[in-house]
């Protein structure tokens, strides 16, 4: 029986298993997963043209810097490479079982740990271990959505998501339908549509927000730099943060300085997209309320004769291709679903103290919630990675993990010591904190539009972060034990009292409450 259960080898589980390693030289622990490599999201989308929309050096691992990325954004492939290489660095793989699906886990309040059954994807077989902590790292976009089209399943030609590309389909001389024109469309379209003979209608729903292409090669000098100059990487990589910092400062919480970045991308669309689709193309939400793209020439795709937009809707799928709500009957050969990721539910049947799922949770709440998008109540010793209210439109999710893994750490090390049993947040600290930012939420511009960042899309916000990570960090920066209902030893109650007489006479400790105090107020 592993101390520590992982469910998951994406970014998020190599990223705690890594942690384990380098801050507590930990090693009796167990990552499943249910494919046959890691990487997660970067293993699972292969589409063409996919790569990182964060710059790469802030995409990557603060503690494995890579001086030899070829350009500002990764590849799909460089990326993944990267995952395993420090898979393989920190000698994770004996530590992962692959093709081996968690099916569930139940709290034993008596025993005080996790039973967990698991599942074997090729031969079905099922096995039993147990945990003292389970570590939920599915990701945040992991399960592919597919809208409730009308006889999809009619439809005679070929059909997947573009999350899950099928290799084995020829676009060549094929008649190709790509629903949906959010981050991954804007991505692979401008690709596959390079085939003259490829002939793709893309439909629409909503328009999106495109700034200028911010992608490039690096120069000889600058990865010389990287290698050979002390620093280099890190004073880069800080520039890197505190754009992204500013980018929210700056343009989500100030509608003022909105409005010029506003009219910098309707400016840069008029320019780029042919005359007669910039009416469609020019939404009509704020900036920043969707994830805001950066142009991957898919605006330039569109002069392509052989790629044509369709802001009709649709009515139907049938055998021969789809039905559009003004009556047209449109042939397909292909149909290529771009239609993003389930981010509203929790979909692994994980119960707690109270006999109930996390799922039930969510929906007794009216959608996803937690405590710091990390522990939810009725469920000790479960730590989710990517929860509820840590995504960004802004910055890097590798950040956002890192300051939860950081924060996760200071609960495991005391169980681990024998000091803690359980850890299990209360319901009014969930409650408290989850008013705090949806009083932030509701006066920002993420409410005012339909999103993936909302619960079925035009629900409460439930996906995405209502501030900077610096305020984020800041507020994960050292557990407040009483937010938590601890089964503890007499030795942890010694340890606390020793650890607050000494804030009582640290001077950093009183600065400390200041620099929050000013960090709360410049995020708004």
């Amino acid at each position: 029986m592993p101390a520590i259960v992982i469910i998951g080898a994406g970014i998020g589980g190599v990223s705690f298993g890594i942690a384990l390693r380098r801050q507590l030289g930990f090693d009796d622990f167990t990552i499943y997963e249910k494919a046959s490599d890691v990487g997660g999201t970067w293993r699972d989308n292969i589409y063409p043209g996919a790569s990182s929309d964060v710059a790469i050096h802030f995409y990557s691992l603060s503690t494995d810097l890579n001086p030899d990325w070829p350009s500002t954004h990764g590849s799909q492939k460089e990326t993944q490479d990267y995952w395993r290489k420090l898979t393989a660095k920190y000698d994770l793989y004996p530590r992962i079982v692959f093709s081996r699906l968690v099916v569930s886990a139940e709290w034993s309040a008596k025993e005080q740990l996790y039973h967990i059954v698991t599942e074997d994807v090729a031969s079905g077989a099922r096995y039993s271990t147990s945990a003292k902590i389970l570590i939920s790292a599915l990701g945040l976009l992991e399960i592919p959505r597919f809208p409730s089209i009308p006889g999809v399943s009619s439809f005679k030609g070929e059909t997947f998501h573009s999350a899950r590309w099928d290799t084995g389909v020829d676009l060549r001389g094929k008649r190709v339908a790509v629903i949906g024109n959010g981050a991954s469309a804007t991505q692979f379209v401008p690709v596959i549509s390079q085939d003259p003979t490829v002939q793709i209608t893309e439909f629409c729903r909503m328009p999106n927000w495109f700034l200028p292409p911010i992608r490039a090669d690096y120069n000889p000098s600058w990865k010389w730099a990287f290698k050979n100059v002390p620093l280099a990487m890190r004073i880069y990589r800080l520039f890197l943060y505190l754009r992204s910092e500013m980018l929210y400062v700056f343009v989500f919480a100030n509608k003022r300085i909105r409005d010029k970045y506003t009219h910098i991308a309707k400016n840069y669309i008029v320019e780029k997209a042919p005359k007669d689709e910039v009416a469609n193309l020019i939404p009509k939400y704020s900036l920043g309320c969707k994830r805001m793209i950066f142009d991957t020439n898919f605006l330039g795709a569109l002069h392509r004769p052989n790629l044509s937009l369709n802001w009709d809707g649709i009515q139907s799928i049938c055998d021969e291709g789809i039905i559009t709500k003004k009556g047209d009957k449109l042939p397909f050969d292909t149909v290529i679903f771009a239609t993003g990721f389930t981010a509203d539910t929790y979909p692994l049947p994980v119960i707690g103290d109270t006999g109930k799922t996390v799922q039930q949770y969510y929906d007794s709440q009216g959608g996803p919630k937690a405590y710091l998008g990390t522990t939810v109540p009725g469920f000790p010793n479960l730590f989710i990675i990517a929860g509820p209210n840590t995504a960004t439109g802004h910055t890097s999710v590798i950040l956002t993990e890192e300051i939860q893994i950081n924060y996760i750490i200071k609960f495991v090390k005391p169980i681990l010591d024998g000091l803690v049993s359980s850890f299990d947040v209360t319901t009014r600290a969930a409650d408290a904190y989850n008013e705090l930012i949806h009083t932030r939420l509701s006066r920002s511009v993420f409410v005012e539009c339909v999103s993936w960042y909302r619960s079925g899309g035009e629900g409460k916000v439930s996906s995405i972060f209502p501030g900077p990570m610096m305020l984020y960090g800041w507020w994960m920066r050292r557990p407040r034990w009483s937010d938590y209902n601890v089964k503890a030893t007499d030795r942890w109650e010694r340890k606390l009292r020793h650890e607050r007489w000494k804030d009582l006479f640290s001077p950093t400790y009183y600065l400390a409450f200041l620099i929050g105090f000013v960090v709360a107020w410049i995020s708004g």
